[in-house]
């Protein structure tokens, strides 16, 4: 039985054509498709299409913070660029500075003990001076009384010690002069 139904199931679809253009159908179909598409819009597509927007705001408000946080961390570069090459100019500002007192110190120094060495120096001739006057002085005193005491003993008598310091000066103003 059941290869009859199948043989008669096989014979009415051969009565049948497998291929039909029903106008109704189509117009009905077209009706459907519209009517899925309003539904689709409606329900689906613009949720779909406010999500997207809400997520491309939240994407453009970090490439904002990214951009504005790229910008401060500029800023901040050539901020602290410019306070490193500031500091290195007073740096160096400094450095001369110091160099500058220190050799104005140091020539302050060599001058002060210049002047020292200058004033110990004249000092010194001075003293040497007066302690060759002083030398001479005993060495004529000397001298004369010497030479008294023997001009006593070979005249026998008693010089004038004037006459006997005039002329032992004049004896010796005359080594002076030879020297």
């Amino acid at each position: 039985m059941i290869e009859q139904i199948m043989l008669s199931d096989a014979v009415s679809l051969l009565n049948f054509p497998v291929i039909r253009i029903d106008f109704w159908t189509i117009i009905i179909s077209l009706g459907n498709l519209l009517i899925l598409f309003l539904l689709v819009k409606k329900f689906l597509f613009k949720p779909v299409q406010k999500i997207f927007d809400q997520r491309k705001e939240q994407v453009d408000a970090v490439y904002r913070e990214a951009n504005d946080a790229k910008d401060a961390a500029q800023a901040d570069k050539k901020y602290y660029e410019e306070r490193r090459a500031n500091a290195q100019i007073e740096a160096d500002a400094i450095v001369k500075r110091a160099t500058e007192q220190a050799k104005k110190a140091g020539e302050d120094i060599i001058s002060d003990a210049n002047a020292e060495a200058a004033a110990l120096k004249n000092k010194a001739e001075r003293e040497i001076a007066q302690e060759k006057t002083k030398a001479i002085n005993d060495a004529k005193n000397e001298i004369a009384s010497i030479s008294v005491q023997i001009a006593e003993k070979i005249v026998n008598r008693e010089i004038k010690e004037e006459d006997q310091k005039d002329f032992v000066n004049r004896f010796v103003n005359d080594l002076d002069e030879s020297n």
